[in-house]
C-alpha cells in the first residue's frame, strides 16, 4: 500500500515539472495596481519576453467578471480585434511594441468610469514556447464634496440615562466610500465607549458614488456645555489618503443648579421709600424644568423676577429664592437681605407761632429717618439758617411770614421732606408809608388811594374826612405784610381823606390831601386904540405842584379851543373892516409877532379910556413889552378903531 502511494506521488511530480517547463518559456510582467480619478485617462502596461518575439505571439486582454474572463482585445502577427460589445466601446486603445525577444503592450482607457474598476488580464501565447499571463487591478477614485455638520436644536439634559442625539455629519458623492470620525475637543469619540453611539449609514447614489451620514449619540455631562464637536472625513485618492474637517458645533446642555443667587437689580445703591424694587434670582445651572420661586414673609411668586413698586419700610427683610427641579424634585435655595430707607414727614414745633415785637422766638424741626439727615430753613425762597433749631431774635414785623423747614438725607439723592411754620408778630398797626400823600388831581377825575397796614391781629381799616364823615372803601384785601384797603374818590373839590387802622394793641392813621385842578380856556385880545364893547376873561388857575396824567387831555383841549376863538375873532374884525365899520388912523401901527421859546402868541389891546396895553400869553401869563422881540418881517396896517353906533 505504501509503495503504491509513493509511485503515485512520484508520477504527479514528474507531470508538474514537465508542465512548468512548457509554460515557463513566456514571461509576463504587470503592475499589481493602477489608480486613477474618475473621468481621467489611464494606461495598463503588459511587458513580456519570448523566444519567438512580438511577431511570433498572440496577445489577448481580458477583464474579470467574477470568476469569468471577458475578452476585450485580440492581436496576432496579422490581426488586431476590439470586442465592440464590451463596456469600453470607443474608449479603449492597445499599442504593442517590441524588439528581439522583448515586447510591451499598453492598453489605454479614456474617460474612466466607476465600472471600469476591474482586474485586467494580459495573456501572451507563443507559437512554440507556450503561454504567459499577468494581472493588474484598476482602482478608480472620486473626491467627495465638503462635509456638513448640524447640531440638534433642542437642549440635552444630563439627567437622560440613554444616549441623546448630538448632531449629524454628512459627506456626499465620494468613491470609494469616505469615512467619518467624530471629535470632542480634539479627542476622537469611539463607538461604544463612555456612552458614545455612532450610527453610520451609506447611500449609493444613482451615479454609483457614495454618500455617508453619521449621527452622534451620547450621554452628555455638565462639562459638555462648553465642548466643541466636529467631524473628520477621510477619503482615498490616487497615491494616498486625504482628510478634511467640518466647522465645530456646540449643543445646549441642561443641568441642575447647585447654588442659587438672588440680588437687587434696581435701584443701584441705597433703597428709599417710593422706589421700584427689582429682584432677580438665578441658579448656576441651566435647566428649563426648574421652577424659580421668590418668597418674602407671606408673599410667594413663581418667577425669577420680582417687581415691587412704591416700596415702604415694610418691604425690608430677607428675600428667599429657590430652584426646584420638576423631574428630580431637587431644590436649591439662596437668599438676600433688603433694607428700605425711610424719612418720615418733618415735624415743626410749634407749627404756628405768635410773638410780640422785640421778643425772641425758638422753633425746632426734625424728621425720623434711617440715615443721617440735614436740616435747612428757608424764607421767601432763600436759606436763612441750617440745623434743627431756628432762633429769631428781636422779632419785628419783617420777621413775620412763612418759614419752610427742609430735611434731606445727603447719602440718598431725592430723599427729602419739609414742614411749614407760620410766624405772626403781634403789635399795633403800622401803616406802610405811600410814596406821596399830597396829590394834585384834575377836577372830575377819579383817584385811588391805597392804605397798606401790617400788624397782628389783623387791623381794621376805615376811611373818613377830618370832620368825621365816613368814606366807603372797597372790601379789604390780604397782602403779603398784612391788610390793604383801596378808596376810590371822584375829585370835585379839594379834599382830605384819612385812613385809620386799629387792633387790640393800638391804632395808626395817615391823611391824604387832594388838590383839585381847574382849567378854563385862555382868552387873548388884539391891541387896539379903543374898544367900545369888549370883554376879556382872565384865566384863573391854581398852579399845580404835581399834575397827574389824567389832566393831560384837558390841557390839549383847552389849547385847541383858544386857537379856534382867535380864528373866529380875526374873521369878525376882517368882516367889519370890509363893511367900513372900522376906520383907519393917521400913522401906522406895527403889529409884530415872533415865536418865542415858549411858543407864546402876543396880542396888544387898547381901550379908549386907559390906552393901556395888556400882553397876554397862551398860558395866561402877563407879558411886559420888553418880552416882545421884533422880527425882520413886519406887518404894516392902519390903526384900527371902532365907530360908535
Amino acid at each position: 500500500m505504501a509503495a503504491r502511494t509513493f509511485i503515485s506521488l512520484l508520477g504527479g511530480l514528474l507531470v508538474l515539472l514537465l508542465t512548468r517547463g512548457a509554460w515557463g518559456s513566456v514571461e509576463v510582467t504587470m503592475e499589481d495596481r493602477v489608480e486613477v480619478f474618475r473621468g481621467n485617462t489611464t494606461q495598463i502596461t503588459c511587458m513580456f519576453t519570448s523566444a519567438d518575439g512580438l511577431g511570433g505571439v498572440t496577445i489577448q486582454w481580458f477583464y474579470m467578471r467574477g470568476r469569468e474572463r471577458q475578452r476585450i482585445y485580440y492581436e496576432d502577427a496579422t490581426t488586431q480585434h476590439y470586442d465592440r460589445n464590451s463596456q469600453f466601446k470607443d474608449r479603449l486603445t492597445v499599442n504593442s511594441t517590441g524588439s528581439g525577444t522583448s515586447g510591451e503592450v499598453v492598453m489605454t482607457i479614456s474617460d474612466v468610469r466607476l465600472k471600469d474598476e476591474l482586474e485586467y488580464v494580459c495573456v501572451v501565447k507563443s507559437l512554440t514556447d507556450g503561454v504567459g499571463e499577468g494581472r493588474t487591478m484598476l482602482r478608480v477614485f472620486e473626491t467627495p464634496q465638503l462635509p456638513t455638520i448640524e447640531a440638534v436644536q433642542q437642549g440635552i439634559s444630563v439627567s437622560d440615562a440613554t444616549p441623546s442625539k448630538v448632531g449629524i455629519c454628512e459627506v456626499k458623492n465620494g468613491y470609494p466610500s469616505p469615512n467619518i470620525t467624530w471629535y470632542r475637543n480634539l479627542h476622537p469619540l469611539r463607538n461604544g465607549h463612555d456612552g458614545v453611539e455612532v450610527v453610520t449609514s451609506v447611500t449609493v447614489e444613482y451615479t454609483d458614488l457614495y454618500s455617508v451620514k453619521s449621527e452622534l449619540h451620547m450621554v452628555v455631562k455638565k462639562e459638555d456645555k462648553d465642548a466643541q464637536f466636529y467631524c473628520e472625513v477621510t477619503y482615498h485618492t490616487p497615491g494616498g489618503t486625504r482628510m478634511t474637517e467640518t466647522k465645530p458645533i456646540q449643543v445646549t446642555v441642561f443641568y441642575p443648579s447647585t447654588s442659587v443667587s438672588v440680588w437687587v437689580e434696581s435701584p443701584k445703591g441705597l433703597i428709599k421709600e417710593g422706589d421700584t424694587l427689582e429682584l432677580l434670582c438665578q441658579g448656576d445651572g441651566h435647566n428649563p424644568a426648574a421652577v424659580m420661586t421668590i418668597k418674602h414673609d407671606l408673599v410667594s411668586v413663581e418667577s425669577s423676577l420680582l417687581l415691587v413698586e412704591n416700596v415702604t419700610r415694610l418691604n425690608s427683610g430677607v428675600y428667599e429664592c429657590s430652584s426646584l427641579d420638576s423631574y428630580t424634585f431637587d431644590e436649591v435655595v439662596g437668599n438676600t437681605s433688603v433694607f428700605v430707607n425711610y424719612l418720615d414727614p418733618a415735624v415743626v414745633v410749634p407749627e404756628h407761632a405768635e410773638v410780640t415785637q422785640g421778643e425772641n422766638l425758638e422753633v425746632f424741626c426734625n424728621a425720623l429717618s434711617s440715615r443721617p439727615t440735614h436740616t435747612a430753613w428757608f424764607k421767601d425762597g432763600k436759606q436763612i439758617s441750617a440745623g434743627h433749631r431756628l432762633t429769631l431774635n428781636a422779632t419785628k414785623y419783617d420777621t413775620a411770614g412763612t418759614y419752610m423747614c427742609v430735611v434731606t438725607v445727603p447719602e440718598i439723592e431725592g430723599m427729602k421732606t419739609d414742614g411749614m411754620l407760620r410766624v405772626h408778630v403781634t403789635g399795633p398797626p403800622e401803616i406802610l408809608n405811600p410814596d406821596n400823600t399830597e396829590l394834585h388831581e384834575t377836577y372830575g377825575s377819579t383817584v385811588n388811594l391805597n392804605c397798606d397796614v401790617r400788624g397782628f391781629p389783623a387791623p381794621i381799616i376805615t376811611w373818613h374826612t377830618p370832620d368825621g364823615e365816613m368814606l366807603k372803601a372797597n372790601p379789604p384785601i390780604d397782602t403779603k405784610d398784612g391788610v390793604g384797603s383801596v378808596l376810590s374818590l371822584k375829585v370835585s373839590s379839594d379834599i382830605v381823606a384819612v385812613c385809620n387802622s386799629s387792633n387790640e394793641h393800638g391804632s395808626s392813621a395817615i391823611a391824604y390831601s387832594i388838590k383839585a385842578l381847574t382849567h378854563t380856556p385862555t382868552a387873548a385880545t388884539i391891541r387896539t386904540p379903543t374898544i367900545s364893547t369888549a370883554t376879556v376873561n382872565a384865566v384863573s388857575e391854581i398852579p399845580p405842584k404835581k399834575i397827574q396824567k389824567e389832566s393831560n387831555g384837558v390841557i390839549i383841549a383847552v389849547i385847541i379851543i383858544c386857537i379856534l376863538l382867535l380864528a373866529i375873532l380875526g374873521s369878525v374884525l376882517y368882516f367889519l373892516y370890509k363893511k367900513g365899520k372900522i376906520c383907519g388912523r393917521s400913522g401906522k401901527q406895527d403889529l409884530t409877532k415872533e415865536k418865542s421859546s415858549k411858543d407864546n402868541i402876543v396880542v396888544e389891546m387898547k381901550s379908549d379910556n386907559t390906552e393901556e396895553a395888556i400882553l397876554l400869553g397862551v398860558n395866561g401869563e402877563k407879558l411886559s413889552p420888553t418880552d416882545q422881540v421884533q422880527t425882520p418881517a413886519r406887518l404894516s396896517a392902519p390903526h384900527l378903531c371902532v365907530r360908535p353906533g
